[in-house]
This record gives C-alpha cells, sequence and structure tokens, in this order.
C-alpha cells in the first residue's frame, strides 16, 4: 500500500511507450493502480469502467497544428468535471494550455521535469484536501486577486497605448506598464522585420539588461541562446512560452544569469501582426517572474489579449510614422524639383508673395532675378536630354553654390529660374545677378560646350504683389537675351 492511502488509481496518456514507461518508473509508487493507455478514446474507455483518482496528460511530443488530438484531450478534461487532472507540457510548445483549461479546471507542469519534482506533483493533487471548505474559499479569494491584478495591468496598458504617433515611447510606457503585474521584474518587446529581430524596449525591476544578456540588441536570432530562450521561441514559432524555471532550457550559463537577478519564470507570448492568432507575427512580449505561480485560464487570456493589443497597436504606431514620413516625401516632392533641388515654382510663387509682406511689414529690401540657360534648345539637340539635364543639374548647382543661406532658387520653367534675394537692394542684386553669370559662364558643365545664362533683376516696390514683380523680371530676361545673351538686364 502506497502512502497515498488505499485506492489511489491513475490514468497516464502518452501515444508513445517509452513515455509511458518513464512516468511509471518516476510515479508507479504514488499510485494503488496505474493505467497506460496511448489514446485520448482508450482513456474515455477506461474512465468508463470506473473512478480515476488522477489523470495524467504528457503533452511531449504533440504536434501543435492537430486540431483533433487538442479535441480529444479537451474532451478528457471536460469529462473529468474538476476531478484532479494534471497536464505536462514541454515548455517551447505551452499554446494547448489555455486551450485545455477553458474546458475545466487542472494543474500543469512544464517540462523537462525531473523524476522527483514531477513525483511531488503526482502526490500533492493524489493528497487529500483536509478542509474542502477553507480551501474553497482560500481559492475564490486568490481569484478575486488575480481579478483585480489581472484588471488593473490591462488598465495600465491601455493607458500607455495613448501615444501611438511615438512607436518607441509607446513600447517603452508598455513595458513600465506590464511591470504593475505582481510579481514582475522584468519585460521587453522584441520586434521582428523581414527576419531581423531587435530588442525595441525593455523595463528592469531587477537590473537585468536583455542586450547584454543576449550579447546584442539586434539580429537576436543570431544569438547563441536564440533555440532555447523563451522570447526568440515565441518569435520563430508564434506560439506562447512559458518556461517556470529557468534550467529547463537546458544552457547553464544563461539559467545562472537569469536566477542571479531573481528570474524563476518567463513567459513570451507572440504579438500578432494583425492583432490576431496565426498570422504574420510582429514581434514577443517578454515576462520575466520572481516566482513561479499557477496561471489560470483567465490569466492566459488576459496575457494573450495584451499581447494582441500590443501588437496591434506597435502596428498601427508605425504605420502612422510610415504614412507620417509618406506624407513629408509627398510635400518634399511637392516643394522642390527632383532634377535641380531648386524649389517648385509654385512653392517660389508663395514664397515670393510672403518675403514681400515681410518686406512691406517691416520695411526691408527685397529683390528678384530671373535667369534662362542661353540657347538651350541646341544644347538638347546636340548632346541629347541627358546631357541636357545634367547641364541644368549643373547650373543651378553652380548658382546655388553663389546664394546667401536666406536666398532661394526657384526652377520656374523648363531652363528658366527666379532667385529671391532677400535683405536686398537695386544695387545689391545687380552685383549678384552679375556675380552668378560670371560663376555660369566660368563653370566647366561635364559633356557640353560653353554654356551661358541672361539675367533679368527687379527691386520689388512697396506697392507689387508677387505677380506683378513675375512679370516685370521676365520681361527683363527677355530683353537680356535680346540684347545679345549672357548679361543682365535691370527692370524698368
Amino acid at each position: 500500500m502506497s502512502e497515498s492511502g488505499p485506492g489511489r488509481i491513475g490514468l497516464f496518456v502518452h501515444p508513445e511507450a517509452a513515455r509511458r514507461e518513464s512516468f511509471r518508473a518516476a510515479c508507479g509508487e504514488s499510485f494503488d493502480r496505474l493505467t497506460l493507455v496511448d489514446t485520448a478514446s482508450a482513456a474515455v474507455e477506461r474512465m468508463a469502467r470506473g473512478a480515476v483518482d488522477l489523470l495524467v496528460l504528457d503533452l511531449a511530443g504533440c504536434l501543435p497544428g492537430d486540431a483533433a488530438q487538442l479535441a480529444a484531450l479537451s474532451m478528457l478534461v471536460r469529462t473529468r468535471n474538476g476531478a484532479p487532472t494534471l497536464v505536462m507540457c514541454p515548455y517551447a510548445h505551452t499554446a494547448w494550455l489555455p486551450e485545455l483549461l477553458a474546458h475545466g479546471p487542472l494543474q500543469y507542469s512544464i517540462l523537462p521535469l525531473p523524476a522527483p519534482q514531477l513525483r511531488s506533483a503526482v502526490e500533492a493533487l493524489l493528497r487529500a484536501v483536509p478542509d474542502a471548505q477553507a480551501a474553497a474559499r482560500q481559492q475564490l479569494l486568490d481569484k478575486e486577486r488575480e481579478l483585480r491584478d489581472l484588471l488593473t495591468v490591462q488598465r495600465s496598458v491601455q493607458r500607455a497605448m495613448v501615444h501611438i504617433e511615438d512607436c518607441a515611447r509607446l513600447a517603452a510606457q508598455v513595458c513600465a506598464a506590464l511591470c504593475s503585474f505582481p510579481g514582475v521584474r522584468h519585460t521587453a518587446l522584441l520586434r521582428q522585420r523581414a527576419g531581423n529581430v531587435t530588442l525595441l524596449a525593455q523595463e528592469s525591476r531587477n537590473h537585468l539588461d536583455l542586450a547584454r544578456l543576449l550579447e546584442r540588441d539586434d539580429d537576436l536570432l543570431a544569438s547563441p541562446v536564440a533555440d532555447v530562450f523563451p522570447p526568440l521561441l515565441a518569435v520563430r514559432s508564434g506560439e506562447p512560452v512559458l518556461l517556470d524555471a529557468p534550467e529547463k532550457m537546458g544552457d547553464p550559463a544563461l539559467a545562472l544569469a537569469l536566477h542571479e537577478r531573481g528570474v524563476r519564470m518567463v513567459l513570451a507570448l507572440p504579438l500578432p501582426l494583425r492583432g490576431e492568432q496565426g498570422g504574420p507575427v510582429l514581434g514577443a512580449m517578454s515576462l520575466m517572474f520572481d516566482r513561479a505561480p499557477q496561471f489560470s485560464r483567465e490569466a492566459f487570456a488576459c496575457f494573450n489579449s495584451l499581447a494582441q493589443s500590443i501588437g496591434s497597436g506597435l502596428a498601427m504606431s508605425e504605420l502612422k510614422q510610415q504614412n507620417e514620413a509618406l506624407a513629408a516625401r509627398l510635400a518634399e516632392m511637392a516643394t522642390y524639383d527632383a532634377l535641380t533641388g531648386a524649389i517648385t515654382r509654385r512653392a517660389g510663387e508663395e514664397l515670393l508673395g510672403a518675403e514681400i509682406r515681410r518686406a512691406r511689414r517691416y520695411g526691408i529690401p527685397l529683390a528678384v532675378i530671373a535667369l534662362g540657360i542661353d540657347n538651350f534648345r541646341c544644347v538638347n539637340d546636340a548632346y541629347g536630354y541627358p546631357i541636357g539635364d545634367g547641364a541644368l543639374r549643373a547650373v543651378a548647382q553652380t548658382i546655388q553654390s553663389r546664394l546667401r543661406a536666406s536666398d532661394t532658387l526657384v526652377r520656374m520653367r523648363g531652363e528658366e529660374f527666379l532667385v529671391v534675394a532677400t535683405h536686398t537692394g537695386a544695387a545689391e542684386v545687380r552685383r549678384l545677378a552679375e556675380k552668378l553669370r560670371e560663376a555660369v559662364a566660368g563653370a566647366e558643365l561635364p559633356g557640353c560646350d560653353h554654356v551661358t545664362i541672361s539675367l533679368g533683376v527687379a527691386h520689388v516696390a512697396a506697392d507689387e504683389d508677387a505677380i506683378t514683380v513675375i512679370d516685370r523680371v521676365d520681361t527683363a530676361l527677355r530683353g537680356a537675351k535680346r540684347a545679345g545673351r549672357n548679361c543682365v538686364e535691370v527692370a524698368g
């Protein structure tokens, strides 16, 4: 007769004979009778013949995508009606735990599990409860406390996700919010892009630096512990990973480093890209605990919901930043001419109007210069459009290099440009125009012969608007071309 008392009956389920015999060797003495079966249907038949004090389900070797096997095991849990059930689950494949918990209460142990610990878990479940009512009251109190804690962390994360316009700030605040859950000593968010996993943010209450632990903060899948470390496993598999003892990873150095920081359990969940399980993975959420509690169905559901919300929030934040970058790029394209780097005509006319109003308000001088490349059509005909484009670009760069920081170069049309020269009087603008003409005439332009420009200059009168000034300076430019080109004409 065993210490567990008379009539203690056990039922162990696993398809492999070696696993069944291993369980018998470790825990057979804890039972008066132990039945080993290979399928869920065989377990149902056995339970139909008589009561079973403890059902043990070993998930080692189960394929996460095997829906039929999950359904069969879920039925077994459901038929127990709350009777003691132990589920043994590999730490790298814990996705089935929340599913099984949804069908009835159970205890779980994370594999690999040494024989003495397995035997202790089995005997604890077989041991009679001294005061069932007191135990039920304590369970109710524990459940109420857990639900309060879950609600608190859920609200904290929701508050942290308000600032979605800044992805880095969002990630940092989420990590800080996750640390509000009891026992959590370190949190981290990992981001996956094109197969490269980076450390997006972390919050530490135990002086643990994940980048130092993994010896990098970028390309984390290249870390020596990528095959055993829960957050990286969660990214690679797209499944939750629950590690209740660091030594179970099989990496002594990593386990020691975690133990030194007081880490006793790690929960890692994938961050779904579109808030849906089974789809593309954005990254992973990691929580490190200073204790190893048994999570309830509600706890698993809460953490899974948080992972989905965080994944959606990060995706929205990144999308918002991409949209803002695209909008800025479009604005830049609308403002700057791609070939020459000068601002576009529309932007230039708006700028000139604003400068005219400013000059009028503060009584400061303002001048404009219209310039065009002489015989530019001949350049295109003689050398081709690629050379012509190169000449345009080189002329614009030459002019830009001679302007002050306060001056603006505008591409008006084809080979014609406008210079808006602030704080510039009539005499100064004439000198500036001559300097630009000489600079272009002396420049060596790749692929074509000597290139010159003609220029018209105008000082903006107090009562002029942008259209009037542009008309005047254009007329002066035409006059310079009629006068023989490569010269400066002052507008009348």
